[in-house]
Protein backbone atom coordinates (compact mmCIF):
# COMPACT_ATOMS: atom_id res chain seq x y z
CA UNK A 1 0.00 0.00 0.00
CA UNK A 2 1.59 3.00 -1.22
CA UNK A 3 0.45 6.07 0.90
CA UNK A 4 0.58 9.93 0.40
CA UNK A 5 0.71 11.99 3.49
CA UNK A 6 -0.71 15.86 2.62
CA UNK A 7 0.79 18.00 5.99
CA UNK A 8 3.65 16.84 7.87
CA UNK A 9 2.49 17.89 11.18
CA UNK A 10 2.00 15.51 14.54
CA UNK A 11 -0.53 13.53 13.73
CA UNK A 12 0.77 12.94 10.02
CA UNK A 13 3.92 11.76 11.63
CA UNK A 14 2.43 9.47 14.70
CA UNK A 15 0.95 8.06 11.81
CA UNK A 16 4.07 7.73 9.62
CA UNK A 17 5.89 6.42 12.97
CA UNK A 18 3.54 3.96 13.69
CA UNK A 19 3.28 2.45 10.16
CA UNK A 20 7.08 2.33 10.50
CA UNK A 21 7.01 0.48 13.43
CA UNK A 22 4.28 -2.30 12.33
CA UNK A 23 6.32 -3.07 9.42
CA UNK A 24 5.72 -0.49 6.87
CA UNK A 25 8.32 -0.57 3.96
CA UNK A 26 9.35 3.76 4.38
CA UNK A 27 9.64 3.30 0.52
CA UNK A 28 5.63 3.10 0.24
CA UNK A 29 5.69 6.23 2.37
CA UNK A 30 5.41 9.48 0.74
CA UNK A 31 4.76 13.09 2.33
CA UNK A 32 3.90 16.59 0.90
CA UNK A 33 5.15 19.23 3.38
CA UNK A 34 5.38 22.79 2.13
CA UNK A 35 7.39 23.69 5.37
CA UNK A 36 10.99 22.88 4.57
CA UNK A 37 12.18 22.40 8.11
CA UNK A 38 9.22 19.72 8.39
CA UNK A 39 10.24 17.91 5.48
CA UNK A 40 13.82 17.39 6.88
CA UNK A 41 12.70 16.39 9.82
CA UNK A 42 10.59 13.68 8.03
CA UNK A 43 13.40 12.26 5.61
CA UNK A 44 15.70 12.40 9.18
CA UNK A 45 13.53 10.80 11.44
CA UNK A 46 11.39 8.04 8.83
CA UNK A 47 14.25 8.34 5.87
CA UNK A 48 10.61 8.59 3.86
CA UNK A 49 10.34 10.94 0.25
CA UNK A 50 9.38 14.33 1.65
CA UNK A 51 8.37 17.05 -1.10
CA UNK A 52 6.64 20.62 -1.78
CA UNK A 53 5.20 19.09 -4.67
CA UNK A 54 1.80 17.11 -5.15
CA UNK A 55 2.16 15.67 -8.65
CA UNK A 56 4.86 13.52 -8.02
CA UNK A 57 4.18 12.33 -4.88
CA UNK A 58 0.53 11.46 -5.90
CA UNK A 59 1.91 9.92 -8.87
CA UNK A 60 2.25 5.91 -7.40
CA UNK A 61 -0.33 6.17 -4.42
CA UNK A 62 -3.14 4.10 -3.41
CA UNK A 63 -3.79 6.55 -0.53
CA UNK A 64 -4.07 9.80 0.43
CA UNK A 65 -4.18 10.97 4.03
CA UNK A 66 -5.29 14.97 4.40
CA UNK A 67 -3.25 15.87 7.79
CA UNK A 68 -3.81 19.40 6.91
CA UNK A 69 -5.43 21.65 9.24
CA UNK A 70 -9.46 22.26 8.75
CA UNK A 71 -8.86 25.84 7.36
CA UNK A 72 -6.93 24.76 4.82
CA UNK A 73 -8.11 21.47 3.89
CA UNK A 74 -10.44 23.17 0.80
CA UNK A 75 -7.70 24.73 -0.70
CA UNK A 76 -5.48 21.78 -0.81
CA UNK A 77 -8.63 19.54 -2.50
CA UNK A 78 -8.97 21.96 -5.09
CA UNK A 79 -5.34 21.58 -5.74
CA UNK A 80 -5.98 17.72 -5.66
CA UNK A 81 -8.88 17.56 -7.73
CA UNK A 82 -7.33 17.30 -11.45
CA UNK A 83 -4.46 15.16 -9.87
CA UNK A 84 -6.75 12.29 -8.41
CA UNK A 85 -7.11 8.83 -10.18
CA UNK A 86 -9.11 6.68 -7.95
CA UNK A 87 -6.83 7.02 -4.75
CA UNK A 88 -8.77 6.75 -1.86
CA UNK A 89 -8.76 9.85 0.69
CA UNK A 90 -9.04 10.25 4.27
CA UNK A 91 -9.03 12.91 5.73
CA UNK A 92 -8.37 13.63 9.86
CA UNK A 93 -9.31 17.24 9.55
CA UNK A 94 -11.93 17.92 12.00
CA UNK A 95 -15.48 19.12 11.41
CA UNK A 96 -15.20 19.39 7.33
CA UNK A 97 -17.86 16.55 6.18
CA UNK A 98 -16.91 14.12 3.56
CA UNK A 99 -19.74 15.36 1.07
CA UNK A 100 -17.72 18.85 1.13
CA UNK A 101 -14.58 17.08 0.37
CA UNK A 102 -15.79 14.75 -2.22
CA UNK A 103 -17.36 18.33 -3.96
CA UNK A 104 -14.10 20.08 -3.87
CA UNK A 105 -12.09 16.76 -5.19
CA UNK A 106 -14.33 15.44 -7.51
CA UNK A 107 -14.13 11.28 -5.92
CA UNK A 108 -16.29 10.17 -2.99
CA UNK A 109 -13.71 7.52 -2.23
CA UNK A 110 -13.72 9.33 0.95
CA UNK A 111 -13.36 8.28 4.41
CA UNK A 112 -13.24 10.84 7.18
CA UNK A 113 -10.93 9.56 10.39
CA UNK A 114 -10.92 11.44 13.93
CA UNK A 115 -7.97 10.26 16.22
CA UNK A 116 -6.72 11.75 19.61
CA UNK A 117 -3.24 13.22 20.19
CA UNK A 118 -2.39 9.90 22.17
CA UNK A 119 -1.77 8.93 18.48
CA UNK A 120 1.32 10.25 19.47
CA UNK A 121 2.34 6.99 21.35
CA UNK A 122 0.59 5.04 19.78
CA UNK A 123 -2.26 4.71 22.41
CA UNK A 124 -4.99 6.98 20.45
CA UNK A 125 -8.71 6.00 19.25
CA UNK A 126 -9.79 6.76 15.96
CA UNK A 127 -13.61 7.10 14.67
CA UNK A 128 -13.96 6.50 11.29
CA UNK A 129 -17.13 7.04 8.62
CA UNK A 130 -16.83 5.96 5.04
CA UNK A 131 -18.95 7.29 2.08
CA UNK A 132 -21.05 4.47 0.54
CA UNK A 133 -18.87 4.85 -2.47
CA UNK A 134 -16.12 3.26 -0.41
CA UNK A 135 -15.54 -0.42 -1.24
CA UNK A 136 -14.49 -2.97 1.69
CA UNK A 137 -10.72 -3.05 0.06
CA UNK A 138 -10.55 1.08 0.66
CA UNK A 139 -11.97 0.49 4.55
CA UNK A 140 -9.70 -2.53 5.37
CA UNK A 141 -6.94 0.08 4.12
CA UNK A 142 -7.83 2.79 6.15
CA UNK A 143 -8.56 1.01 9.08
CA UNK A 144 -4.81 -0.33 8.88
CA UNK A 145 -3.81 2.87 8.58
CA UNK A 146 -5.70 4.44 12.11
CA UNK A 147 -5.02 0.98 13.62
CA UNK A 148 -1.02 2.09 13.63
CA UNK A 149 -1.51 4.56 16.37
CA UNK A 150 -4.52 2.26 18.38
CA UNK A 151 -7.43 1.31 18.38
CA UNK A 152 -10.41 2.21 16.16
CA UNK A 153 -14.49 2.48 15.94
CA UNK A 154 -16.19 2.55 12.55
CA UNK A 155 -19.71 4.98 12.62
CA UNK A 156 -22.50 4.15 10.45
CA UNK A 157 -23.76 7.85 10.51
CA UNK A 158 -20.98 10.58 9.92
CA UNK A 159 -22.64 12.49 12.28
CA UNK A 160 -21.58 10.62 15.32
CA UNK A 161 -17.93 12.14 14.31
CA UNK A 162 -18.87 15.56 16.32
CA UNK A 163 -19.55 13.14 18.99
CA UNK A 164 -16.49 11.61 18.44
CA UNK A 165 -14.96 14.50 17.96
CA UNK A 166 -15.84 15.89 21.15
CA UNK A 167 -15.60 12.56 23.53
CA UNK A 168 -12.52 10.94 22.26
CA UNK A 169 -10.44 13.90 20.35
CA UNK A 170 -10.85 16.59 22.72
CA UNK A 171 -11.33 14.09 25.45
CA UNK A 172 -7.10 14.11 26.47
CA UNK A 173 -7.81 17.63 27.49
CA UNK A 174 -10.27 17.17 29.67
CA UNK A 175 -7.92 13.90 31.66
CA UNK A 176 -5.07 16.85 30.95
CA UNK A 177 -7.51 19.56 33.04
CA UNK A 178 -8.61 17.15 35.76
CA UNK A 179 -4.56 16.46 35.95
CA UNK A 180 -3.83 19.55 36.62
CA UNK A 181 -5.93 20.34 39.19
CA UNK A 182 -5.13 17.18 41.22
CA UNK A 183 -1.58 18.11 40.89
CA UNK A 184 -2.14 21.49 41.97
CA UNK A 185 -4.09 20.39 45.33
CA UNK A 186 -1.23 17.95 45.67
CA UNK A 187 1.45 20.75 46.14
CA UNK A 188 -1.35 22.67 48.21
CA UNK A 189 -0.95 20.07 50.47
CA UNK A 190 2.44 19.35 50.93
CA UNK A 191 4.30 17.63 48.15
CA UNK A 192 7.27 19.33 45.70
CA UNK A 193 6.66 18.95 42.33
CA UNK A 194 8.20 16.08 41.33
CA UNK A 195 6.09 13.98 43.78
CA UNK A 196 3.15 15.85 42.89
CA UNK A 197 3.31 14.73 39.64
CA UNK A 198 4.04 11.03 40.05
CA UNK A 199 1.32 10.89 42.77
CA UNK A 200 -1.22 12.27 40.08
CA UNK A 201 0.14 10.47 36.83
CA UNK A 202 0.10 7.06 38.86
CA UNK A 203 -3.33 7.68 39.86
CA UNK A 204 -4.74 8.10 36.40
CA UNK A 205 -2.58 5.06 34.67
CA UNK A 206 -4.08 2.86 37.72
CA UNK A 207 -7.36 3.95 37.59
CA UNK A 208 -7.47 3.44 33.74
CA UNK A 209 -5.88 0.28 33.84
CA UNK A 210 -8.25 -0.84 36.15
CA UNK A 211 -11.26 0.05 34.70
CA UNK A 212 -10.24 -1.21 30.99
CA UNK A 213 -9.55 -4.98 32.80
CA UNK A 214 -12.74 -4.80 34.63
CA UNK A 215 -16.29 -5.76 32.94
CA UNK A 216 -18.21 -3.22 35.93
CA UNK A 217 -18.78 0.21 34.74
CA UNK A 218 -16.68 3.06 36.44
CA UNK A 219 -19.86 3.92 38.74
CA UNK A 220 -19.48 0.38 40.58
CA UNK A 221 -16.03 1.00 40.76
CA UNK A 222 -16.67 4.41 42.30
CA UNK A 223 -18.30 2.88 44.68
CA UNK A 224 -16.53 0.13 45.95
CA UNK A 225 -13.79 2.60 46.75
CA UNK A 226 -16.89 5.35 48.73
CA UNK A 227 -16.82 3.87 52.19
CA UNK A 228 -19.82 5.75 54.40
CA UNK A 229 -18.56 8.74 56.06
CA UNK A 230 -15.12 8.08 54.78
CA UNK A 231 -12.55 10.66 52.85
CA UNK A 232 -13.69 9.45 49.59
CA UNK A 233 -17.80 10.18 49.93
CA UNK A 234 -16.25 13.67 51.53
CA UNK A 235 -14.37 14.67 48.01
CA UNK A 236 -17.37 13.25 45.82
CA UNK A 237 -20.18 15.39 47.76
CA UNK A 238 -17.90 17.84 47.15
CA UNK A 239 -17.56 17.32 43.60
CA UNK A 240 -21.66 16.92 43.26
CA UNK A 241 -22.02 20.09 45.84
CA UNK A 242 -20.19 21.89 42.28
CA UNK A 243 -21.98 20.08 39.88
CA UNK A 244 -18.66 18.64 38.83
CA UNK A 245 -20.03 15.84 36.73
CA UNK A 246 -22.99 18.14 35.05
CA UNK A 247 -20.27 20.67 34.39
CA UNK A 248 -18.12 17.96 32.33
CA UNK A 249 -21.10 16.78 30.53
CA UNK A 250 -21.84 20.31 29.80
CA UNK A 251 -18.73 20.81 28.37
CA UNK A 252 -18.46 17.29 25.68
CA UNK A 253 -21.79 18.50 24.48
CA UNK A 254 -20.33 21.80 23.82
CA UNK A 255 -17.09 20.67 21.91
CA UNK A 256 -19.86 18.47 19.37
CA UNK A 257 -21.86 21.82 18.76
CA UNK A 258 -18.50 23.69 18.22
CA UNK A 259 -17.43 20.70 15.48
CA UNK A 260 -20.74 20.90 13.83
CA UNK A 261 -20.21 24.31 13.51
CA UNK A 262 -16.72 24.13 11.75
CA UNK A 263 -18.47 21.61 9.14
CA UNK A 264 -21.12 24.67 8.45
CA UNK A 265 -18.51 27.15 8.60
CA UNK A 266 -15.41 25.76 6.43
CA UNK A 267 -17.63 23.17 4.51
CA UNK A 268 -19.02 25.93 1.86
CA UNK A 269 -17.81 27.17 -1.36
Amino acid sequence: MNICFIGGGNMATALIGGLLKRGHAMTHLRAVEINADNRKRLHLDFGIRATDELEPALAHSEVVVLAVKPQQLREVALQLAPLLSGQLLISIAAGIRAGDIARWTGTRNVVRAMPNTPALIRSGVSGLYAMEEVGEEQRRMAQQILMAVGSTLWLEEEAMLDAVTAVSGTGPAYVFYFIEALQQAARELGFNEEDARRLTLDTFLGATKLADSSADDASVLRARVTSKNGTTERALLSMETHCVKQHVIAAVHAAAGRAKEMGDELGGD
